[in-house]
């Protein structure tokens, strides 16, 4: 079944009421209507005017939450706003019922080109690592730096841990998944999902915990919930079998863009030994290996990957209004990558959703 056919949904004007997501405090939430698309994007006011414009693209299953805690760090460095993808957090599916890498992207720059917003600091993490990467190598001129998380770029060896995920793409599996699970709760469900995604789960706060709980209650109820999840993993596992100038890490080798590397020592679903390899086509890129860290290092050590990000800023940034106000402008694009940065993230309180890989 090709990731193109129409999904079998009903249409978004008869999409049965279910309860509002959650606005987190100082946070404001939108919908943008696009041909083909309507997205939800959420906000945070920037500290001041004048702040360089940052967009985060969320992973398999996650939304525009998952980077509530490093847009609030962020507040005073970017002018920052969260995508939720086609399908996903309060998103309704794509008129086409596509949800490709390519029709994701699109999504992105549909986006951003009505919006006038770019360049812009482009942050991704895992499938949004993709997209992201995607984007940054087709439309360079949208992006001014780009931050992967955990980004998922094809790997040889994949993780055991990783195959459950992957089984998604394969028709009839999302099926049996969700008849053997008809009885499980949505704790269970989202205690599942966290060790899975997270370091160390025990991180995450009670409140975390249950707004989690309440955003997997909310989207059990969407009839398209398990469609945009299964037609996504299939469209990431597509995109790992492309050749030639559409293969993920022959465009990661066309991103321009500096780009920041975050990958984490525990991670169960990208393996931490492509860390190396990602520091090495990115050509002018920069690693933070954290060591405690899963899948979603953005909202296990929110305080850590920022400080990362504006040093990064700093130093690659152009000097028309970036972050940490650096004069630095090289011009080169050379490949530099530090790949022997290494942080051990601590002391930084993790509040989680929903979390996506």
């Amino acid at each position: 079944m090709s990731s193109t056919e129409l999904p079998f949904v009903p249409p978004a004007t008869v999409l049965p009421k279910v309860a509002p997501v959650r606005v987190g405090e100082g946070e404001r939430i939108r919908s943008v209507g696009l041909p083909g698309i309507t997205l939800t994007v959420r906000s945070r006011p920037p500290a001041r005017e004048g702040l360089p414009p940052a967009l985060y693209v969320h992973g398999l299953g996650g939304s525009s939450q998952n980077w509530s805690a490093l847009m609030e760090q962020l507040e005073g460095d970017v002018d920052g706003e969260a995508v939720d993808l086609p399908g996903f957090g309060d998103s309704p599916p794509p008129d086409d019922g596509n949800y490709s890498i390519t029709a994701h992207a699109r999504a992105v720059i549909r986006f951003l080109d009505a919006s006038g917003r770019g360049p812009v600091h482009l942050f991704g993490n895992s499938l949004g690592g993709a997209v992201s990467t995607r984007v940054a190598a087709v439309r360079p001129d949208l992006v001014r730096t780009l931050t992967l998380v955990s980004p998922a770029l094809p790997e040889i060896r994949v993780q055991r841990s990783a195959v459950p995920t992957g089984l998604l793409a394969v028709p009839g599996v999302a099926g049996l998944f969700t008849r053997f699970s008809k009885d499980w709760t949505a704790e269970q469900r989202v205690r599942g999902v966290m060790a899975l995604c997270y370091g160390d789960p025990g991180r995450v706060t009670p409140d975390g915990f249950r707004y989690a709980v309440e955003e997997m209650e909310r989207r059990l109820q969407l009839p398209y919930f398990w469609d945009a999840m299964t037609r996504s993993a299939r469209g990431l596992v597509n995109a790992y079998t492309l050749g030639g100038q559409h293969a993920l890490w022959r465009q990661a080798e066309r991103v321009l863009a500096p780009t920041l590397l975050v990958y984490g020592g525990r991670d169960q679903l990208v393996g931490f030994r492509m860390a190396q390899k990602a520091a090495r086509v990115f050509r002018d890129s920069r690693l933070l290996t954290l060591p405690e860290a899963g899948h979603v290092a953005m909202m296990e050590y929110p305080e850590t990957v920022a400080g990362a990000f504006r040093d990064f800023a700093a130093d690659r940034g152009p000097s028309d209004g970036s972050v940490g106000g650096s004069d630095r402008r090289d011009g080169s694009v050379g490949a530099s990558a530090d790949s022997g940065d290494a942080a051990t993230a601590s002391g930084d309180g993790a509040d989680a959703t929903t979390v996506g890989s």
